[in-house]
């Protein structure tokens, strides 16, 4: 079983670094995820997603002059991979990258128009999976799209579905805020339970410091008052001269 999935693993490889992004290539990769052995299927995920990570970074470097629809069909391609193996945050900004370039281009060719259901779609699945900046982008941009295409009048569907959709947008930029003070936080009581310690360890070994040097003053006194004891028993015992 292990060795076939290292094959699978490999021949999915193969396919993504000769740049085979097609449907084939990614029934290789299902067929690696279908196992019932928890930990080994844990560790391919996580090494499949590096492999992805780092062919997305080349394959979409490569195409940076290509026509829109080879990008669009390269960058598609990634995001299901990423969906299959779990990453959601590379799959989430793929789909975000995807929107933006069709908006770029659909003036040029109006089958790439974004609608603003694939904005409200995408935000809520960024909200939903913790990722709040892309999302109030998500949610800002369907906002601009039904303005850039409707003209408003106050107490419209649009204006409504416009009002709706401010809702989850100032969630997700409160939830922003809310996570960079907790960041903030998080890093203040780093750093002040760091000098608490660092305070303890001195006083502690300013302690110990002073114990030691009274211990030892208390040693040396009581040597002293022994040998003036034992000199003030000698002058009674002998008198003057001894």
């Amino acid at each position: 079983m292990a060795e076939a999935m290292a094959e699978r693993v490999a021949l999915f490889a193969s396919q993504v670094q000769n740049r085979r992004f097609n449907t084939a290539t990614l029934q290789i990769l299902e067929a690696v995820l279908v196992t019932k052995d928890v930990p080994s299927l844990l560790e391919t995920r996580s090494a499949l997603r590096d492999l992805l990570r780092s062919q997305a970074m080349a394959a979409l470097g490569e195409i940076s002059g290509k026509a829109t629809d080879h990008k669009l069909y390269i960058v598609e391609f990634f995001v299901r991979a990423f969906a299959l193996v779990g990453d959601v945050e590379s799959c989430l900004v793929l789909k975000y990258e995807a929107l933006v370039l069709r908006e770029s281009k659909y003036l040029k060719d109006h089958d790439l128009e974004v609608a603003y259901e694939e904005w409200i779609t995408f935000a809520k699945d960024s909200l939903d999976n913790g990722f709040y900046t892309i999302a109030a982008k998500g949610f800002e941009n369907a906002i601009l799209c039904i303005q850039s295409n409707i003209n408003l009048d106050p107490g419209t569907a649009a204006d409504h579905t416009i009002n709706k959709i401010k809702g989850p947008r100032d969630m997700a930029t409160r939830l922003i805020a809310s996570h960079s003070v907790q960041t903030e936080s998080a890093e203040y009581l780093q750093r002040k339970a760091t000098r608490v310690y660092q305070n303890c360890s001195l006083s502690s070994v300013t302690r110990k410091y002073v114990a030691s040097s009274m211990f030892r003053y208390g040693i040396k006194k009581r040597n002293i008052q022994k040998l003036y004891h034992s000199r003030g028993l000698n002058r009674d015992v002998g008198g003057p001269y001894t």
